[in-house]
């Protein structure tokens, strides 16, 4: 016979069922420091190793020093021309952000145009397919001719570069919002602009950032084309003044600056996009990559 105590089920214990403690708010700096240096060695020591090769190469004389320059040349130079390099390096910067704003404002809103009107997306869309197509290097001469020699042929090549990428992302982020939850907005009565603003944006804001850091290094190409067909400003006037010269140590430099405005642009735009979608699954996997 079972007795009415052996029967009645045993209590869990205070210590089963209390939840585990959570750590008291966020990470802490020592955390984000740690984050930041197992993000950063890896690249660190991949530029430091293509550092060593190239000073190898140049101290061993492996190549003619007119092709590759020792690095202590290139510092000299840049250290010896750089208000020279600064004033050059700001203009491409500036056709370079400008060109990308534009780009990034004009692409999403044909983004939006095209995912909400079938009619703009069948007239429109074959018609970007078949502008990104065209070699912009063919097209930068006629923007010479159009706008002349000041800064608006490079913004313009700038923005038909970027413009592509910014619209494709933009396009492929508003259409992969969950239908389910278009249906449950328009049953509770919000408006296009409310949906819009409240899911679909949201929704496509980890594909946009993708197409707008890709965006943003593509217009540093477009500016420096630019500079390339006609300008008396700009790194893509001063490669070609160096490659005119022979002078290598100064064209290193300026591709070193060049390679600098694009990678802190990026850096820029990644900073942006966590802030915009620090909840985003992307955000989270580069954080847990890093301490791989």
């Amino acid at each position: 016979m079972v007795t009415t105590q052996e029967a009645r089920p045993t209590a869990p214990s205070s210590s089963r069922s209390r939840p585990p403690a959570q750590p008291s708010g966020g990470p802490t700096a020592g955390s984000r420091a740690l984050v930041l240096l197992a993000e950063s060695w890896r690249p660190a020591a991949v530029l430091l190793a293509l550092f060593a090769v190239w000073w190898f190469v140049a101290w061993r004389e492996l190549v003619p020093a007119y092709l590759v320059p020792s690095p202590g040349a290139v510092a000299e130079t840049m250290a010896a021309d750089w208000p020279m390099l600064l004033e050059h390096t700001w203009v491409t910067t500036l056709e370079t952000i400008v060109g990308f704003v534009l780009a990034a404002v004009i692409g999403v809103a044909a983004a939006v145009l095209l995912v909400y009107s079938r009619t703009a997306e069948k007239s429109l869309y074959p018609l970007i397919l078949f502008a990104q197509v065209i070699p912009k290097i063919a097209i930068a001469p006629i923007l010479v001719v159009w706008f002349g020699f000041g800064m608006t042929p490079k913004i313009v090549l700038a923005v038909l570069i970027a413009f592509f990428p910014v619209v494709v992302s933009a396009v492929a982020g508003l259409r992969s919002v969950d239908p389910e939850l278009l249906e449950m907005s328009a049953t509770m009565g919000a408006s296009r602009w409310k949906t819009f603003r409240k899911i679909r944006f949201p929704g496509a804001l980890p594909q946009l950032m993708s197409g707008l850091k890709v965006a943003v290094t593509l217009a540093v190409v477009g500016a420096v084309v630019g500079e390339f067909v006609g300008a008396d400003r700009g790194l893509g006037y001063v490669l070609l003044l160096a490659s005119g010269n022979l002078d290598a140590p100064l064209l290193f430099a300026d591709l070193i600056l060049m390679s600098l405005i694009g990678v802190v642009l990026f850096v820029l735009v990644e900073v942006l996009e966590r802030l915009l979608i620090p909840w985003h699954a992307s955000r989270r996997g580069n954080l847990a990559l890093a301490t791989v």
